[in-house]
């Protein structure tokens, strides 16, 4: 099978960053489903690894956190899916990724494609929608009001490709008011088309724009990116016995400094349920089908802004580098082979 791969990390300038490479075909066995992958998008991890991450001595590094594909096998004890239906996942770290012809992927995190979406439109879903709901729900606990505090949750880096999912998820399953963040002009608009009751601009100080808004402090924050930019911002704006999660990896992040107002600190990591196997690793399946739900009923769109072609090593380095490069606006897709 055709992949894109790498020996070495390391920066994404060079010739072997990403290289073209064939495989021989896995094949499924447990849980595993077979996929051929029709679209793949691009996340800020896959370039995290290609970074940092080296495959073992003679082997190669296959990258990609996002598929949407059909499946062709099944393993002796799945039971969720059968050759021929279509789906979109996001994956697992620990295993090679989607950037493939054909890829293992195991079923209980598998989500049966929404139909009114094309491959691209679909592959641009998972890890966003996967990482948005389970910080909203499982992490922030957005259902569970914060005494004294507005039913209101702050997104930092309300255009992102986890943002643009999150505030759309949060204005169809909440009844808080969202507030969102984003620098540009082009992506404010984009925010706000989503559905965002306010768009404030983060590369200004967060608490003043958000004690103008004049609706109390808010319950929740959630920061999808630089963190380390808008941490005393965010103790400042924060109720006291709010619910603070992120995503990203701040240096220096100091949880001391939420302490007086007893704020609780949570990471969302959407890779985590299926590194450790979890007992309730089979809810990622049903977020998928939920998201699923929501955009076949027209009350959630795709946020693919941009699509590159074919996926191949040059293809892939220009989205890594894109992404890298930072400012992008929703997600990159690359759609067949």
């Amino acid at each position: 099978m055709k992949a894109v791969g790498y020996q070495l990390p390391g920066s994404i300038d060079r010739a072997d960053a990403l290289v073209d490479i064939e495989l021989p075909d896995p094949s499924p066995t447990g849980r595993d489903l077979l996929v051929e992958v029709r679209a793949v998008s691009v996340n800020p991890v896959d370039y995290k690894v290609r970074r940092s991450a080296a495959p073992p001595e003679g082997e190669w590094k296959i990258l990609g956190y996002d598929a949407a594909g059909i499946v062709r096998a099944v393993g002796p004890e799945a039971t969720l899916f059968q050759a021929g239906d279509q789906v979109y996942y996001a994956g697992s770290i620990t295993r090679p990724g989607t950037n493939a012809e054909l890829h293992l992927v195991d079923e209980r995190i598998t989500g049966r494609k929404p139909s009114s979406l094309d491959w691209s439109e679909v592959a641009a879903l998972p890890l966003t929608s996967l990482t948005a709901w389970e910080a909203l729900f499982d992490r922030l606990d957005v259902n569970r009001p914060v005494p004294g505090a507005a039913p209101a949750i702050l997104i930092i880096g309300g255009a992102g490709g986890v943002g643009s999912v999150a505030v759309q998820i949060a204005r169809q399953r909440t009844d808080l008011t969202v507030i969102a963040t984003a620098s540009r002009p082009e992506t404010q608009a984009w925010t706000g088309e989503l559905g965002a009751h306010h768009v404030l601009d983060h590369s200004r100080p967060l608490a003043a724009q958000v004690a103008a808004l004049a609706i109390g402090a808010p319950a929740f924050v959630f920061s999808t990116t630089h963190t380390a930019d808008h941490v005393a911002e965010v103790v400042e704006l924060i109720a006291p016995q709010g619910r603070f999660c992120l995503i990203d990896d701040p240096d220096g992040f100091d949880v001391m400094a939420f302490k007086r107002k007893a704020v609780s600190i949570h990471h969302e990591l959407m890779f985590t349920r299926a590194i450790y196997g979890t007992p309730d690793m089979g809810e990622q399946g049903r977020i998928l089908d939920e998201v699923g739900h929501l955009v076949d009923a027209g009350k959630l769109r795709t946020t693919v802004t941009q699509r590159i072609a074919s996926i191949n090593a040059a293809n892939l380095k220009r989205a890594h580098a894109m992404i890298e490069g930072g400012g992008t606006r929703g997600k990159i897709v690359l759609e067949g082979f």
